[in-house]
């Protein structure tokens, strides 16, 4: 059959994402991808300088994805599927551009983990994160902002002379636009990918790029990549070189013979072709390609520990069958970022598909002899040059317009394209995708007035980049405006800015608590705790007494109601926390995240059996970050013994 691309609707047992979180991210995201500073000293000159290159203050302008639950239901999704009479990969436009599903038809076989639910948790750089499938990571060290964000998506004239589907969007933690290419040519094994990072300012800009693939794994799976070394990286925060394929008196490269989550960076030779398998027992998996400019290429374990087997059943349901990660990257490691200058690009091609290969060699304990016999496959399967030749002819379509439009994504793209006038080809962002969010700031751009609100809100998300501060610098002192200019000083690192920002907006403003929570984290940054404590009673109050009915005002309230809560319990407040958690409703009270919150409410007015009954009761915090231990912590100020199993508090951590 002749390469056919189609829209689709995918339905999943999914929990809501719910509103997006109202108060702007002004903390440097944190987690677990920083470094340890003696680890650094040791490591190569290159890899340090690029580990160094502008790390985020923020995850500013983005908006954090926090309101999502547990609670699933059948959902549907809009869906692009790609198919030729070998392949069937299915994509989902509005989730980052996900490829759900790679169905090799000849035997039924899924290439990719696909998770049986869509199942949020806090694992993105603003939040919200989902596992499985092949996602597409750009713009800093962690999973995409873009994660639960659609993408816009037509179809353009694929190199064969068939079609093939783009996706694309403006990342905004580095203001850069970005497109992906996905096209499968007829008699293919192979899904193509190509992919192309611009640049289109005036000055440099730090480039993150991982492509991230989800496999089955069980206790046979080995993943091979042409390499005798790799950076491994864990939780104790540390990068150290060790050998492949066997460390620590094991064999590193079968996924389950981890018991601690890590990562495994490749040292690849460049001259080296570029490549990562995942094989079972039989020889058969997933191999990924690309040509040589995507180097980095990665295996994460979540390891067989406790912790490790909870996390991926949080991530989906229990009695599903485990995941590895195999990823491919710009630099060697996730911890890096690759410089691209003004008015540059950067571009490669990937490559995804079936791989069958000799078991024996495959599992043997020759590991030279393995990775031999799995790239001999890789050549007869899908040739190097093979790759060349497929950039080169995709290279002179990247710049092909759209035609039919499958789905729509951000107006952000528009804004920064009508600001910066940028030239784009292939990727354009019409003046018609403008919404509710960007229209204040295309206001601004065109009058230089930021406007007054139509009706009472929460404020708008801000803009941080260097010319949108400049317009907020020149345009009146309104409260509103000095609200977002205070916002993009903070983000720049002008501390002191903000504040008198914040403060002279305070002196008119009607709504005040959004000023007051802002000046509030300030305090809490400059550990003046009690002033913070005040501040953020305030802003409760006033919120209280302003709030309305509807999705944001809860959202706003929930939010702001979590920080003070937290900053009165720092400074010993227990009746004035206990104040402000009575003025939550019922609904946002009722959550786990909130009962968490009562427990250490409970704790610190001293009624421990009240708060190990909210424990045992039993309860799920949906937005536990990464590697957190928080539940664990809150309980051991209850009671030393063990936390509560499935009829308890049933968390991750």
């Amino acid at each position: 059959m002749a390469t056919s691309v189609r829209r689709d609707r995918l339905t999943l047992p999914a929990a809501p994402l719910g509103p997006e979180n109202p108060l702007p991210g002004l903390c440097a995201p944190g987690g677990v991808h920083e470094l340890d500073e003696r680890t650094k000293e040791g490591l190569p000159r290159d890899m340090k300088r690029q580990i160094g290159n502008a790390p985020l203050r923020t995850t500013l302008p983005v908006r954090t994805r926090d309101g999502y639950g547990r609670e699933r239901a059948d959902t549907g999704f809009d869906a692009i599927v790609i198919e030729n009479d070998r392949l069937r990969a299915t994509v989902l436009p509005g989730l980052g551009g996900r490829i759900h599903s790679l169905h090799y038809k000849s035997t039924g076989r899924e290439l990719v983990y696909r998770n049986p639910v869509l199942q949020p948790a806090g694992f993105a750089l603003n939040g919200a994160w989902f596992s499985g499938g092949i996602e597409w990571n750009i713009g800093a060290t962690g999973h995409t902002a873009l994660t639960c964000a659609p993408l816009h998506a037509a179809v353009v004239p694929a190199p064969d002379g068939g079609e093939m589907v783009r996706l694309w969007e403006w990342e905004r933690l580095r203001d850069l636009p970005f497109q992906i290419d996905l096209w499968l040519p007829a008699d293919s094994d192979f899904l193509y990918a190509g992919v192309r990072v611009r640049n289109p300012h005036e000055r440099p800009a730090p480039v993150y790029w991982w492509s991230n693939t989800a496999v089955p794994e069980d206790e046979h799976t080995r993943v091979l990549a042409p390499a005798d070394e790799a950076w491994r990286f864990g939780y104790e925060h540390t990068l150290a070189r060790v050998p492949v394929p066997r460390s620590d008196g094991a064999d590193r490269t079968y996924p389950t013979r981890s018991a601690d989550p890590a990562d495994y960076f490749y040292e690849i030779p460049g001259e080296a072709r570029k490549w990562i398998a995942s094989l079972d027992a039989s020889g058969t998996g997933l191999v990924q390609t690309s040509t040589d400019r995507l180097r980095g290429r990665k295996l994460f374990v979540w390891g067989t520990g406790a912790d490790g087997r909870r996390w991926q059943e949080w991530l989906t349901e229990p009695g599903t069958g485990g995941y590895a990660e195999i990823q491919a990257g710009l630099a060697r490691t996730q911890l890096e970022h690759v410089p691209l200058e003004p008015g540059a690009d950067v571009s490669w091609l990937e490559a995804y598909g079936p791989l069958s290969a000799d078991p024996a060699p495959v599992h043997g304990d020759d590991w030279a002899a393995a990775r031999a016999e799995a790239e001999r496959a890789l050549g007869e399967a899908l040739p190097r040059a093979a790759v060349e030749a497929a950039y080169t002819a995709w290279l002179a379509h990247a710049d092909q317009e759209p035609g039919e439009i499958l789905h729509t994504g951000s107006g952000w793209g528009a804004l920064e394209v009508l600001r910066g006038g940028h030239e784009l080809p292939g990727t354009p962002f019409p003046e018609s995708t403008v919404g509710e969010q960007q229209r204040p700031w295309l206001e601004l751009l065109r009058s230089g007035v930021f406007p007054a609100p139509r009706e009472a809100a929460p404020p708008g998300p801000s803009l941080v980049a260097p010319h949108w501060r400049d317009m907020l610098e020149t345009a009146p002192a309104e409260p509103l405006t000095e609200y977002h200019l205070g916002v993009a000083q903070w983000h720049a690192g002008d501390l002191a800015q903000a504040v008198r920002s914040w403060e002279r907006g305070l002196r008119r403003a009607a709504s005040r608590w959004p000023l007051l929570r802002n000046l509030a984290l300030a305090d809490c940054e400059a550990e003046h705790c009690e002033r913070a404590a005040d501040l953020y009673a305030e802003a409760f109050a006033d919120l209280h007494g302003e709030r309305r009915d509807g999705e944001q005002w809860t959202a706003a309230t929930a939010a702001l109601g979590r920080e003070a809560i937290d900053a009165l319990l720092a400074v010993g407040r227990t009746a004035e926390a206990r104040t402000v958690w009575e003025g939550l409703d019922a609904g946002t009270r009722a959550t786990g995240r909130f009962r968490l919150i009562e427990a250490r409410l409970l704790v610190a007015e001293g009624d421990r059996q009240a708060a190990r009954t909210v424990f045992e009761a039993g309860f799920e915090v949906a937005d536990l970050r990464e590697g957190s231990t928080e539940v664990r912590e809150v309980w051991a100020t209850v009671t030393d013994g063990p936390l509560p199993g499935a009829s308890g508090a049933r968390q991750p951590s």
